[in-house]
């Protein structure tokens, strides 16, 4: 799984730290999930995706062959 975490907090002018205020997680598991060594929850997904008002899915990225 990809993530655009990088991209859209460059786009709304977000450090990691303040990603994470805003989504209830840990500066930490946001920088696991940009270096994508940490799969989210369903739940935290959808607080990041809220964060940058996208839907999960514009978010967070997945390949053909994960989703079979």
């Amino acid at each position: 799984m990809k993530s655009r975490l990088k991209e859209l907090r460059a786009r709304d002018g977000l450090n990691q730290s303040e990603l994470a205020k805003r989504a209830k997680i840990s500066r930490q598991t946001v920088s696991l999930i940009e270096r994508e060594e940490y799969m989210p929850s369903l739940l935290i997904a959808a607080r990041i995706a809220k964060v940058f008002n996208e839907p999960i899915e514009h978010v967070f990225l997945f390949t053909e062959e994960e989703l079979l």
